[in-house]
């Protein structure tokens, strides 16, 4: 059995400067996923479209409303991350705030009417959601709709992702759950939202991310599950953070957001902009930046350059191509930052995987999304 791989990584977080290697401003230990025990962005897609065509397939109501059962089980891990049998003790009409766009798990707690958690859902999936638990193949109602053998789950779990070409032993949930844990990382949702999605008794809140509340997070959860949904950016990399300081000149202002890793993003933007979107400190705010962005140094002592924005981290992954070539790489709270540069410079920079790595941008390069 493989061991968790665990990286250190640096971090700067003031602009222009470069901190010298090893020198930590912000640091975290993260687990780098062993990628046999969870399930890539493709390969889930892959196995939520064998469920959904396998649902449709049956001729029978009652085997398609059989099947469609399984399929809202599966869906309902799939992007939330919860534990079978949390989904299966749900009673859709009591724990489903479909207006609210929110799923309740745990049991109630007394006569205070609250549950453990709740999970931010997106509002394509409530609405297929309402449409699978309304149809009128449930009669006996909702309620009873999820009282389903766990056996009998796992094993038609394991008869799609095997019918998809994916080893059987990776489409059982407990493995979802974790592969949903991994996809949120790596589009950046912060870590803290991630902890408490998936219930978490003891979420990371270190002094960095004091400044944010229990709701500050469910909205950052809100955002980056609608954009999930909708792919309406084709923006790589996303910072979540809440703005820290606006100073305005006569034509543009520099906002400055400390994101929920402890980091202070730069962004330039035209004062229009600046009153468009009703920015102000305090509010909460989404920075993209497109992957050609992004410049890359190696780390060395001493470097500077005139970039607003320089993070430290490690080279997680290279995908090379005959032009471009793509680099990830992970800063310290793990967040994946990525970046596309010519394959010749590529070569110049002579980066493997595990190096440490320097990922800078100016604040021109910033696009801020409103929450």
């Amino acid at each position: 059995m493989k061991k968790n791989k665990r990286v250190e990584h640096t971090a700067n977080q003031t602009s222009g400067s470069v901190p010298e290697v090893g020198r930590i401003f912000h640091g975290s230990i993260v687990p780098a996923p062993d990628t046999d025990k969870y399930l890539d962005s493709v390969q889930l897609h892959r196995l939520e479209q064998t469920f959904r065509d396998w649902a449709e397939a049956a001729s029978r109501p009652d085997v398609r409303a059989s099947r469609r059962r399984i399929l809202l089980i599966f869906l309902l891990i799939r992007y939330t991350g919860a534990k079978l049998s949390e989904v299966l003790r749900l009673q859709p009409l009591r724990d489903m705030d479909f207006e609210g766009q929110y799923v309740h798990f745990g049991r109630w707690r007394g006569n205070s009417g609250r549950l453990q958690r709740k999970v931010q859902l997106s509002e394509a999936l409530c609405d297929e959601i309402q449409a699978i638990i309304s149809h009128s193949s449930f009669a006996r109602g909702p309620q009873d709709m999820l009282k389903v053998d766990p056996g009998f789950v796992r094993r038609k779990f394991y008869e799609r992702a095997e019918a998809c070409g994916i080893a059987k032993q990776l489409g059982a949930p407990e493995i979802l759950r974790r592969s949903r844990a991994v996809e949120l990382m790596q589009n950046n949702m912060p870590l803290p939202a991630v902890q408490m999605l998936l219930g978490h008794s003891t979420p990371n809140l270190t002094s960095a991310y004091v400044s944010f509340s229990e709701e500050d997070i469910q909205q950052a959860t809100r955002f980056f599950m609608e954009k999930e949904s909708s792919r309406k950016t084709s923006a790589r990399n996303a910072f979540f953070g809440k703005i820290q300081a606006i100073r305005q000149g006569d034509i543009q202002a520099r906002v400055d957001l400390l994101t929920t890793g402890g980091y202070c993003i730069t962004t330039v933007i035209t004062s229009d902009s600046l009153q468009r979107l009703g920015l102000k400190v305090g509010k909460l705010i989404t920075a993209e930046v497109k992957a050609p962005w992004i410049i890359l140094y190696k780390a060395a002592g001493g470097l500077k350059c005139s970039a607003d924005n320089v993070l430290g981290g490690v080279v997680e992954r290279i995908t090379r191509g005959a032009v471009n070539t793509e680099y990830v790489v992970r800063i310290s709270d793990g967040t994946e930052v990525c970046a596309i540069i010519t394959s010749e410079s590529g070569s110049r920079l002579g980066l493997g995987q595990g190096d440490e790595v320097l990922v800078a941008f100016n604040g021109y390069a910033v696009v801020l999304q409103s929450q």
